[in-house]
């Protein structure tokens, strides 16, 4: 039996203190009864005896704390689920926003979900081809994989974003893939953008989009995400999918739990952020993997943007320690208009060697990428020197470098947010680039390879 409590002692901000409650458990969903009718949803964030501090998802005003009614549900916050999912639009809090027909749901989940064992993880080891050179090519997308995306304010990290939501697959799997994407604290203008660039291509039909605004109260947020996690892990471990997940932008989910923390008068850790903000995100980040007995999988890509760019900010630089590695946007490729400005080399993905090679995307890949990155490097050298001691000071192999690294920047890395390359035109235009150099500088690839591979028309 649910029982109605009338004691609201205090309201402050998003937080309300409920006294002489019985048998309430922490993170459990309250429902408080305005005196016209309203139901506001709320949830448990501390128990002291008889008092209950619960968090509020929607705003206070026009609670009264004489005549408003509480009542708590037993359980906490949960996502009905179902195989139908797909192709909706659902705001922060699991409610379908898109105007279509109620969801059934096939059970419903508590967002919070339940950890992967250690001892049942199978090792990532599938190629996701995203159809982005600079991740296929360099810095390998691999199922299972945690791969976020450190940008900065004004990038164009929302393009990138719906660009791998669109054309990311698993090879030979395309039925049985899927993309969650959770927009967390966003405005109404890329939400509109978002929505319509996945109906526009038709990306709609295999993704569920979860919503949450600007505008929206900071409990939502915090929620937002949770909700994405919970449908992909309905879709991968229970409908066998491969679900690839993307949340933009972790900044506002990390802003909004500073927040409530505040509200909370918690003791503030680094930068203001709470001291638990590690545990928080790392609850988050390791619900990604593959499980035994479960042929789906939880690919995530998380995306965030660094304050004043700067890496050794708490928010990536906690997502760096739990994560597998991270591609990391520049302004400098976005300022020569180089799209999607990916900065190549201090990108990295720790799993990249265990998603390439013969059977899995081409035999050649490792050592082109491993060539690609030595001759982009020393060809940032070679422009860096032309730059102080002028062209004329450089030997004709670094002039053939500084070479490289142009048309490595201008055609490699720029490719748009439209064009989609399968692995096999990244690694041939990767052979094409290494062309410009002489076959005496290929010295991280075989010469059988370099026999085989090499562009027939290059010297």
């Amino acid at each position: 039996m649910i029982r109605e409590y009338r004691t609201i002692e205090e309201v402050a901000g998003p937080l309300m203190l409920v006294k002489q409650v019985d048998g309430v458990k922490y993170d459990e969903l309250g429902e408080i009864e305005l005196p016209n009718g309203e139901v506001r949803r709320c949830r448990v964030l501390e128990v002291n005896g008889r008092n209950v501090l619960v968090q509020l998802f929607e705003s206070a005003a026009g609670i009264n704390l004489a005549n408003s009614k509480v009542r708590f549900t037993g359980h906490g916050v949960e996502l009905p689920v179902s195989p139908n999912m797909l192709g909706r639009v659902f705001n922060g809090m699991g409610e379908a926003i898109d105007g279509g027909a109620r969801l059934i749901s096939e059970k419903t989940m508590d967002i919070n979900g339940t950890p992967i064992n250690p001892a049942a993880r199978y090792y990532p080891s599938e190629f996701i081809q995203t159809g982005v050179s600079t991740i296929d090519g360099l810095n390998t997308l691999v199922r299972g994989q945690k791969l976020p995306i450190f940008s900065g304010s004004g990038l164009p990290h929302a393009n990138l974003a719906a660009q791998i939501a669109r054309q990311a697959k698993v090879r030979n799997k395309d039925d049985k893939f899927a993309v969650v994407f959770a927009a967390v604290g966003i405005t109404f203008e890329e939400a509109d953008f978002f929505i319509s660039d996945f109906k526009r291509t038709g990306a709609i039909d295999r993704t569920v989009l979860f919503i949450n605004l600007a505008s929206d109260a900071a409990i939502e947020r915090i929620s937002t995400p949770r909700m994405a996690l919970t449908a992909a892990e309905y879709l991968a471990f229970e409908c066998d999918m491969h679900v690839l997940v993307i949340i933009t932008d972790i900044t506002n989910y990390a802003e909004a739990l500073r927040e409530v923390s505040a509200a909370r008068k918690e003791v503030p850790g680094r930068r203001g952020y709470p001291g638990y903000l590690y545990t928080d995100l790392a609850t988050m980040y390791e619900r990604a993997g593959r499980k035994m007995g479960s042929e789906g999988s939880i690919t995530m890509i998380p995306i965030l943007t660094m304050p004043e760019d700067d890496k050794t900010h708490p928010i990536p630089d906690l997502t760096g320690y739990i994560t597998e590695g991270q591609i990391i946007l520049s302004r400098e490729m976005y300022r020569k208009g180089y799209m999607p400005p990916v900065d190549v080399l201090p990108s990295l993905s720790r799993l990249k060697d265990k998603g390439i090679g013969e059977g899995k995307t081409r035999e050649d890949h490792a050592s082109t990428m491993n060539q690609l990155f030595a001759a982009y490097a020393r060809g940032k050298e070679a422009k860096e020197l032309m730059v102080v001691l002028g062209e004329a000071a450089l030997s004709p192999i670094d002039r053939l470098y500084a070479q490289f690294a142009d048309e490595f920047e201008a055609r490699y890395i720029n490719q748009g947010f439209d064009e989609n390359r399968s692995i096999e035109e990244t690694l041939d235009l990767g052979w094409e680039l290494l062309s410009i150099l002489p076959k005496s500088e290929m010295k991280r690839i075989k010469p059988e390879m370099i026999e085989k591979y090499w562009p027939k028309d290059a010297k």
